[in-house]
């Protein structure tokens, strides 16, 4: 008796071999159908084969008529997964290695074809171009990549997990010690974006939250600063954007804080004024002139200026957030305490990443250790 399948369900046939052939319209990676043929030795087989691409399609699990290159999944990968649900500055990183690592030495590869052997290649290939560091990172975003593409079933494991990283020495973390940071700010204090030093030194804010800053999440009376946003620069683009951690978290204003902030606001009303109709209100405590957002770029340079001016060893704008930990920890404030300060989500972060212990503080620790362990001489 003739076997029928439901419309719309493919159909079987037997071959002039013997074997069982069936076809099924399944949906593919980037959007569109495409017919998918299997084979059976009998129609049970086939019609087995046939059900799962079917209900494969009815769940929306796409089911490529080949295994897709490397060089096809991961733009699709970036536009599909990663844009719509990360960060910008998380999207452009991808897209970075994307384009200048992982295409250029696995494109051609296919999805189901990669092994580890690829992969340790592909490290050792960017660790020779780029760095250990850049060929770590590459390797998370093939290892990221290459979950999606597991979840998706267009692969049965994921050879990327199968290959460790490669070990990266830890970059020794530079702070000022506490008089070098008294003297920064003693040489920023004529300079425009005072403040913003200020803010960024006494608070461990990021660059970005320093900028992102608007009026609104300042209250002077009482003595609060909430940071809410973060103002980035991908590519072309400068916009405001969410924390690092997506969290909004209100600190508590130290008393310095208080008259280079009202400062700023009578520099900025000065501003507007000179402006005239030049003017974009933007809602944003650093502006340029008139009104514009300041780069994040030019906070840097200008630090680095300052700095250089006054003879101070040369570090980033992100390790004064480092010297903000260590001195908050020297102070004795609580671990938990630090780590709402900077906004880290995990306590491991701000202790193994963010705290320096100064040489007055280790002088000082082992200053009790010698007064405790000190033999003591014997009474008479």
């Amino acid at each position: 008796m003739a076997r029928k399948n439901p419309n719309g369900a493919g159909s079987i046939w037997q071959r002039k071999d013997g074997r069982y052939e069936g076809r099924v319209y399944v949906p593919q990676p980037d959007g569109t159908r495409k017919r998918k043929t299997v084979y059976g030795d009998t129609w049970e087989e086939c019609d087995a084969k046939r059900q799962e691409l079917v209900r494969r399609d009815r769940a929306g699990i796409p089911t490529p008529t080949r295994s897709q290159k490397l060089s096809e999944w991961l733009p699709y990968w970036l536009e599909e997964f990663v844009r719509p649900h990360r960060k910008k500055t998380t999207y452009a990183k991808y897209e970075t290695h994307v384009r200048l690592y992982l295409i250029p030495n696995l494109g051609t590869r296919r999805l189901e074809s990669v092994n580890a052997a690829d992969v340790r290649k592909l490290l050792t290939a960017v660790s020779r171009k780029a760095s250990a560091a850049t060929a770590k990172e590459s390797h998370r975003v093939l290892r990221t990549a290459l979950t999606a593409a597991h979840r998706e079933e267009l692969v049965s494991r994921n050879v990327a997990t199968l290959v460790p990283a490669p070990r990266v020495e830890v970059r020794e973390m530079k702070t000022w010690t506490l008089d070098q940071t008294v003297s920064f700010l003693e040489a920023a204090r004529p300079d425009p974006l005072y403040t913003a030093f200020v803010l960024a030194v006494t608070l461990g804010l990021r660059r970005g939250e320093v900028l992102g800053l608007r009026w609104t999440d300042i209250d002077l009376g009482r003595r609060t600063l909430t940071v809410r946003n973060q103002l980035q620069r991908v590519q072309k683009e400068l916009y405001a954007d969410s924390t690092k951690n997506r969290r909004t978290r209100a600190i508590p204003l130290p008393a310095m804080c208080i008259a280079p902030l009202r400062w700023r606001r009578i520099q900025q009303a000065e501003q507007r004024t000179a402006a005239g109709a030049d003017w974009q209100e933007s809602g944003y405590v650093f502006t340029t002139r008139t009104g514009r957002p300041v780069e994040p770029r030019n906070l840097s340079r200008s630090f680095e200026r300052i700095s250089a001016g006054a003879e101070l060893p040369r570090i980033r704008l992100h390790d004064a957030r480092h010297g903000c930990a260590t001195i908050l920890f020297a102070a004795g404030v609580a671990p938990r305490v630090v780590m709402e300060i900077l906004g880290h989500s995990q306590i491991a972060v701000t202790m193994n990443v963010y705290t320096h212990v100064s040489e007055d503080t280790r002088r000082a620790a082992l200053g009790h250790m010698d007064r405790l362990l000190k033999r003591r001489r014997p009474t008479a």
